[in-house]
């Protein structure tokens, strides 16, 4: 299955840069991937455990872990610093604290609590060095939960609004179900609000039929993408349109069926597993977990990529771009799922220019 495998301004998309997207659509690049031209990284900081997202407080950087439910701040010397253990995490296989995003003075964690995902806000309060989080309001819960299939990415987007990817919970037909938020990309206002201009009155579904969505992050235009884990056949990189249905269960990978909308670049999962993305002026950066390597892909051309430190560092979940214009990378190794290897997980940093 293609999940974690370690063993293994929201805006509609003008239909010509749509179906121009769309139409470079292959099921791999037409020609083999040029060679990296990347030096090796350097390490920010390790020793995490468990490691699942990574977001900035006035520059300061704040990660996740999804067993020990601490969020840490790293020194400009790259020490751990709990600022606060995250209450009522009880999450099984893929399940625990999952992605965390940043708006002003306030953190925002998406994570399993037994039966349900959950989002909540903290205030943070104090400086660098001194970071606490406040006490806990819920944004959304009754999201629905399993041992897999959890989603948990949430971030921002140019609009102000905050986006939450979940998972179908293993409960297939859950996706196509627009009264269930399973299988979906959600939208909500930071208070957890239905933004009137969501595509389903009354609903925070911005899209549906995904089977495992991970990754989000915005081009300079504001055109939203998406990875997703597959099942056996090929994990996704997909542009999200609102209302757009994705077509898990029914199909997996480019259908070419009217009714769904096609990734426009599609990967075996033993080469992938795509988790965190991030976007840099042109050039979207992918982590992948069972692929252990990240993808570089133009925008111009979303169906073609470049690949850098394929097994090098093991499982990537996480890529970022920091303050600094580097990119930042987040190993994931101590899940229970990969090969940890001396000083795992790592925090590396690397330069692509």
């Amino acid at each position: 299955m293609a999940d974690e495998r370690g063993m293994t301004a929201r805006r509609v998309i003008p239909l010509v840069a749509a179906l121009l997207a769309l139409a470079s659509c292959t099921t791999t690049p037409v020609t083999a991937p040029p060679e990296s031209r990347w030096g090796r990284p350097a390490v920010v900081a390790d020793g995490l455990a468990a490691p699942w997202s990574i977001a900035f407080h006035e520059g300061t950087p704040l990660i996740s872990e999804r067993d020990t439910a601490r969020i840490v701040e790293l020194s400009p010397t790259g020490d751990a610093r709990e600022i606060g253990t995250i209450a009522g995490v009880e999450g099984t296989g893929e399940g625990g604290l999952l992605g965390i995003a940043v708006r002003g003075e306030h953190l925002y964690a998406y994570f399993t609590a037994g039966e349900e995902n959950r989002i909540e806000r903290y205030e943070l309060t104090g400086g660098a060095g001194a970071l606490r989080l406040g006490p806990p309001r819920v944004i959304l819960g009754g999201i629905p939960a399993a041992g897999n299939h959890n989603g948990g990415r949430i971030a921002f987007g140019p609009d102000g609004m905050l986006y939450a990817t979940t998972g179908d919970a293993q409960v297939r037909n859950s996706a196509q179900d627009l009264g269930s938020l399973a299988g979906k990309i959600l939208r909500m206002t930071p208070d957890g609000g239905v933004p009137p201009d969501n595509p389903f009155p009354g609903s925070l579904v911005l899209s549906y039929g995904h089977r495992n969505a991970q990754g989000i992050a915005w081009s300079a235009s504001g055109t939203m993408y998406a990875t997703e884990f597959g099942q056996n056949t090929w994990d996704e990189l997909n542009i999200i349109e609102p209302g757009g249905n994705y077509g898990w269960p029914e199909v997996e990978g480019i259908a070419h069926r009217d009714e769904f909308v096609d990734p426009v670049q599609q990967w075996s999962p033993a080469d992938a597993s795509p988790s965190g993305m991030t976007i840099a002026g042109d050039t979207a950066y992918v982590a992948n977990l069972r692929g252990e390597r990240i993808r570089e892909i133009p925008l111009a051309a979303p169906a073609t990529s470049v690949e850098h430190y394929t097994g090098e560092f093991g499982r990537l979940r996480d890529v970022v771009l920091a303050p600094d214009g580097k990119l930042w990378i987040l190993t994931n190794n101590t899940d229970s799922r990969g090969d940890p290897r001396p000083g795992d997980d790592h925090l590396l940093s690397t330069d692509p220019a």
